[in-house]
């Protein structure tokens, strides 16, 4: 059987794949430390882990210190 994350897309809805609230903060602490960044307030929301390339876009803006 195939793990569901070998079959995610780069756009595909991760909250309509299963991923709750504390999966995403999870995901967001995991995130802060392997790239040694912070998720500042403005991007503690849904929209901000909803895809995979949202996901990618916004951790490459903190590693350039461009997100606010």
């Amino acid at each position: 059987m195939s793990n569901l994350v070998d079959t995610l897309g780069e756009d595909d809805d991760l909250f309509e794949k299963g991923l709750d609230s504390f999966g995403s903060v999870q995901l967001m602490l995991a995130l802060e430390e392997r790239f040694n960044v912070e998720f500042p307030d403005s991007l503690l929301n849904r929209r901000s882990f909803s895809t995979i390339r949202i996901i990618r876009e916004t951790v490459t803006s903190l590693t350039l210190g461009e997100a606010a």
